[in-house]
């Protein structure tokens, strides 16, 4: 019995700050869905897998130089690269559309539904690996953010068949997770 409250006790720290930075993400998202509707939409995963791209450079470029030219910080890049995947686990379920076509209530209920599958994805992945990535680098974060983006990149230049490997969901799914661990090491809450 005391095995399993020293489980539950670091878990429950996770979920609620992993609810905590989803929150953040869906309130932006939602913001941008008022302001541009649904335009990603038409977006092929090809676009939105280098957007993430651009994103996971980006924060790379802030981590290893002393100086940054546009005053944003890594945490709004992970944010991107949560929303980016997010709307590209969206493409993989829907396909791509040739002009916007969800309002904001299906964009929204969209959103929640892969969050709450990658959310799952991560409490069993942390049960199996008990909490590792609080002793990781923000950096070695990023590295796998990137390393999983290439692999997008050859899965997609593959026309999306694999032999051996997971697919591009799992993927995306696995940058989502490691964004919020890494905006959850970058704001440590007591």
């Amino acid at each position: 019995m005391r095995n399993l409250r020293n489980y539950l006790k670091p878990m429950q720290k996770t979920n609620n700050e992993y609810d905590a930075i989803v929150k953040i993400c869906k309130n932006l998202f939602t913001k941008k869905m008022q302001d541009y509707g649904s335009a990603w939409r038409i977006l092929r995963l090809p676009s939105l897998t280098d957007q993430i791209f651009i994103k996971a450079q980006r924060i790379r470029q802030i981590q290893e130089l002393d100086k940054t030219k546009v005053d944003e910080g890594q945490e709004s890049e992970f944010i991107g690269v949560i929303n980016y995947a997010t709307m590209a686990l969206i493409q993989l379920e829907l396909g791509i559309a040739k002009e916007p076509d969800l309002d904001i209530t299906e964009a929204v209920s969209l959103f929640e539904k892969h969050i709450a599958t990658t959310k799952k994805l991560m409490q069993d992945k942390n049960h199996d690996y008990g909490e590792a990535w609080r002793e990781m680098r923000v950096s070695s974060l990023t590295d796998l953010i990137l390393q999983k983006l290439l692999r997008v990149k050859q899965i997609e230049d593959n026309k999306g068949k694999t032999i051996v490997s997971e697919g591009i969901d799992a993927n995306y799914q696995d940058m989502i997770n490691y964004s919020i661990f890494a905006l959850i090491l970058l704001n440590p809450k007591k």
